[in-house]
């Protein structure tokens, strides 16, 4: 199969490709040249278990890799998980599951694609004999995941940005404290949408990413968005059978990939009613699937950190198929976007989305409700997802990271202190960081200084 980019202007590219450019080189983002019809296949899926669904559903994307070598990746990716259904999916009530998305290495669902990612950089490394640098922004726990996906692998250095301050003090201890020689975490003043935005410039720095072979791990790799269809696949057909035709998945989502994942899936022939985006005080994506307008506001730091973002990327590769795959279209919106920081859509079209907005406030009673009634921790970000329930549906929250993360949060809410022993020994290591202008220029100097 061959990747296209959502504005048109990048020949196409074969899976292993496209995961390495990660960001294409005309700004886009990589989407499949056609998405598959996978609805014949549900019923053989229903008998295998996580890895093995990821296998049959990356095998389709990803024809460039041997299938023995890809199941072998794939394998490999999903056992430092420390639950054995590695995506548990938890009955809290009559038509409320959660689906636990925590029991990666690092506590979060960013775990699912960034496991992954590592060992597809590990197999390219080996194959095309290069060495890789790879460079990510993280509002909180992409930056972790990505770090444990490549930790100490030989022939990579990864470079994450994360906003100063703004990322919980445990978030940043699993970027700061590994000790690994190849991870650098780059403390950047701003916000995430600077360090985003400084990384964007860069890509599109060809000579550069060229000459340090540069790849992204953020959400505008397609591999993140396509590894994280796999569990909402395996949620659905997790469900009994007379439940399936009725699920709403309610999706915590700053960035907007982890929703796109389940939507693309939706487009693929699996039979999902529809999609709750639920934010935090960041609200651009709940403003946009109310008003139409998609409109950037200041950042409010907030309880769930990892949801502080208002330049939702990932959003580009909606807008790609909301406005029937016309790349010059999408060209259009974006530039007007980047000039004015808003986009009127006319007609606009919510497909089965709707959308929530949950404020600082708003977590902290949720925490507590959600405890009180069905004796169930939520991290800050899980909470949002609570916000507003569908009841003529079987709701799906999706928990995106473990409540050990935010410690004094849950206490204030809720009285108990959750640990996780991964966290716990992190407390004693020291905090190994490089504060840095959220400049290109000053991220490039960086890396030039360290690339492999």
């Amino acid at each position: 199969m061959r990747f296209l980019s959502t504005r048109g202007q990048t020949p196409a590219l074969g899976f292993s490709d496209a995961v390495a450019t990660g960001l294409a080189p005309d700004g886009g983002l990589f989407l499949p040249e056609r998405l598959p019809d996978f609805s014949g296949d549900l019923g053989r899926f229903e008998r295998l278990n996580y890895a093995e669904l990821c296998f049959e559903f990356l095998r389709v994307f990803a024809t460039d890799i041997p299938a023995d070598t890809l199941r072998a990746i794939v394998t490999q990716s999903y056992t430092r998980f420390d639950h054995p259904e590695i995506a548990p999916l938890k009955p809290l009530a009559k038509n409320l599951y959660v689906l636990e998305l925590f029991h990666g290495p690092t506590l979060a669902f960013k775990d699912f694609a960034l496991q992954l990612l590592g060992n597809l950089y590990a197999h390219q490394c080996q194959v095309r004999k290069e060495t890789i640098n790879v460079l990510g922004a993280t509002s909180g726990d992409t930056g972790a995941a990505a770090i444990h996906g490549l930790i100490g692998r030989p022939g990579t250095a990864i470079f994450i940005l994360y906003p100063d301050g703004r990322v919980s003090p445990l978030q940043e201890r699993q970027m700061a404290c590994t000790g690994a020689g190849n991870v650098f975490a780059l403390a950047v003043d701003g916000t995430f949408d600077d360090a985003q935005a400084a990384l964007k410039e860069i890509f599109a720095d060809q000579a550069f990413r060229t000459r340090h072979r540069l790849s992204a791990v953020n959400s505008i790799n397609l591999a993140r968005v396509l590894a994280q269809c796999v569990y909402y696949l395996y949620a659905w057909l997790k469900l009994p059978a007379s439940e399936r035709g009725n699920v709403e998945f309610v999706v915590p989502t700053g960035n907007f990939g982890n929703v796109l994942a389940g939507w693309m899936l939706q487009k693929m022939g699996v039979p999902i009613r529809g999609f709750r985006v639920a934010t935090n005080q960041n609200d651009i994506l709940y403003r946009l699937f109310t008003t139409g307008e998609y409109r950037v506001g200041d950042v409010q730091p907030s309880l769930a950190p990892s949801m502080d973002i208002q330049v939702a990327s990932n959003f580009e590769r909606f807008i790609y198929f909301a406005v029937g795959r016309d790349p010059a279209k999408v060209r259009q919106v974006m530039a007007t976007f980047k000039q004015t920081g808003a986009y009127q859509f006319e007609n606009f079209n919510r497909d089965t989305f709707t959308a929530s907005r949950t404020s600082d406030a708003e977590i902290a009673a949720i925490i507590a409700r959600v405890y009180r009634d069905y004796g169930y921790v939520a991290d800050p970000h899980t909470a949002c997802g609570f916000k507003e329930l569908n009841s003529d549906r079987v709701n799906i929250v999706l928990s995106t990271a473990s409540p050990a993360k935010f410690p004094d949060t849950i206490k204030s809410a809720i009285g108990l202190e959750p640990k996780h022993p991964s966290l716990e020994a992190l407390k004693s290591r020291p905090i190994v960081k490089h504060r840095i202008k959220a400049t290109p220029d000053a991220i490039r100097a960086f890396i030039d200084a360290r690339a492999v």
